[in-house]
């Protein structure tokens, strides 16, 4: 597993990519074992995800009879929702750069996509704490929720631009392939293995 400096160190190389830095790139590690040590970044991601898995259980259970419970299987569910999110829109980022034969930038897109999470992820726990915690903050929340995913959009196409090259219409296309899908798919599935708050 990566150590905190080691991902302070890719996430360095990220921000670098942002800000259209070439340098960037020699942070990250992009080779075979590179893209799959990216992958410890869901465990990195663990302790925002439990938070936000917490939140959704209270959200879910304010909405249902006082006598209902959830156990195990209410949080298996949501893992296999988490493994949807980050797993379906990076298959679909592939078979999207193997139409366009340039299959060799997937590695690097999937090096950046997972360790772009961390940040977002503990992100996102800041706003979920806010809403749980500041009574009436749920209007400034939602303020601060989508200013966070503008910043998202703005980062991973600065991200892709380096990683693609320059070709706008693309980079906007892939950029849609990694956002859009975890949201349409998180929802179908909440509902579909009964997680999602009935009243919502």
């Amino acid at each position: 597993m990566p150590t905190f400096k080691e991902v302070q160190y890719y996430l360095a190389g990220l921000w670098l990519l942002i800000r259209m830095d070439q340098r960037g790139f020699r942070y990250l590690d992009i080779s075979e074992r590179g893209v799959t040590r990216s992958f410890w970044a869901i465990l990195w991601c663990a302790p925002p995800i439990g938070i936000s898995w917490l939140w959704w259980q209270q959200a879910y259970l304010s909405e249902m009879p006082p006598q209902t419970s959830v156990g195990l299987a209410f949080f298996l569910r949501l893992g296999l929702v988490e493994a949807a999110n980050w797993l379906v829109p990076l298959v679909l980022a592939g078979l999207l750069l193997l139409i366009f034969k340039i299959g060799d930038k997937f590695a690097p897109i999937v090096v950046a996509v997972n360790w772009l999470g961390i940040p977002l992820a503990y992100l996102n726990a800041l706003l979920i704490a806010l809403i749980a915690f500041v009574p009436g903050s749920a209007g400034l929340t939602a303020i601060l929720w989508f200013a966070l995913m503008l910043a998202l959009i703005f980062a991973l196409a600065r991200i892709l631009r380096m990683i693609c090259g320059a070709h706008p219409l693309f980079v906007a296309a892939l950029t849609l392939v990694l956002l859009v899908p975890s949201m349409v798919l998180s929802d179908f599935l909440q509902r579909f293995l009964d997680i999602y708050p009935p009243g919502s």
